[in-house]
């Protein structure tokens, strides 16, 4: 199912904070994407609207890219153990 992107104002019922994602997740910050523009995530059985995620842009991928790059020297320099240690509080 091919479902285009909408902006949620045209949709009052998208306004429902249990289905309503954060948003994008770039250099440690939720943020919308840089159109803000969604897309609605609706669940084939139903057919409901369980969601509605960011439409991310090519900007947005930059912006991700350019985080991740900058993250990465930080966590090179970090010592293994101490790396370890961060890994396994996150998965618990």
């Amino acid at each position: 199912m091919n479902i285009s992107p909408v902006l949620l104002d045209d949709d009052p019922d998208m306004f429902d904070y249990n289905t309503f994602s954060h948003g994008l997740y770039i250099g440690g910050q939720w943020r919308p994407s840089s159109d803000g523009r969604h897309i609605k995530v609706v669940d084939p059985s139903t057919e409901a609207v369980i969601a509605a995620v960011p439409d991310a842009t090519l900007a947005d991928a930059q912006a991700a890219v350019e985080a991740a790059a900058k993250a990465a020297a930080g966590w090179r320099d970090t010592a293994p153990r101490k790396r370890s240690e961060i890994l396994r509080a996150a998965s618990s």
